[in-house]
């Protein structure tokens, strides 16, 4: 009894076989309905030539790609932006989150500087955090032990503005930017900044007390996503 194996690929598919399979599954429906009708405009003799292209067992003529090209120029004025982009999602690998290196008041209340004209310091890059925005540090005691001073804490812009009372957010308000954990408050349009940070007083005050907030004179919301926090060597 014969053994049947099956067609092989080849051992290497040239950039014009890529780009002529993309193509035509781009094209297929559109410029042409079938390999039969595809097959007599390259000059092939039957349809099965171009199924071995497709399937990656045979690489295309050149000539043959241009011959395709020329013939459905029409419909391929449109694709060239798609193209690039696939182009530009197989060579570019996911390099991770912009972290920007920023600094902070000594004071009660953690005010970071503008990271709108800062270049970022690198990039973060771990499971879970790939729809989050950018990555900042935490200066300061304000919101320990959930946030450690020192920590990076990946962080996802919330553009709607729709607020999950008790989640930690990193907001923009005034000439402020801080973490706090944001309560629901008395009104419907406000909220209460509050700071885990309930064990330090000054005099006979909380250091870190809460504080409203009306929602819409915030200018950034952005939800505390994951933490990064130091190693102690």
């Amino acid at each position: 009894m014969e053994n049947s194996q099956k067609p092989k690929k080849v051992k290497l598919i040239r950039p014009e076989t890529l780009e002529f399979i993309i193509l035509y599954n781009q094209l297929r429906g559109k410029a042409f309905n079938g390999n039969a009708q595809l097959a007599e405009v390259l000059g092939f003799n039957n349809a099965s030539s171009i199924t071995e292209i497709i399937k990656s067992r045979q690489n295309i003529d050149p000539e043959k790609l241009k011959i395709f090209k020329e013939k459905y120029s029409d419909f391929l004025v449109g694709l060239k932006t798609t193209m690039k982009s696939e182009y530009s999602m197989i060579s570019r690998p996911y390099e991770g989150i912009p972290m920007y290196e920023v600094i902070a008041t000594a004071s009660g209340v953690e005010v970071y500087s503008d990271i709108n004209y800062k270049e970022p310091m690198g990039h973060m890059n771990f499971p879970g955090i790939e729809d989050c925005d950018f990555a900042l540090p935490v200066w300061g005691h304000s919101m320990y032990p959930y946030l450690e001073n020192g920590c990076w804490v990946a962080l996802k812009v919330i553009h709607d503005r729709k607020i999950l009372p008790g989640e930690v957010y990193y907001i923009e308000w005034g000439d402020y930017r801080m973490y706090k954990r944001l309560l629901a408050g008395d009104n419907e349009d406000e909220v209460i900044a509050h700071s885990d940070n309930i064990t330090e007083i000054v005099g006979d005050r909380l250091k870190y007390a809460p504080f409203v907030v009306k929602i819409s004179e915030i200018k950034k919301l952005c939800l505390v996503k994951d933490i990064h926090k130091k190693h102690n060597h």
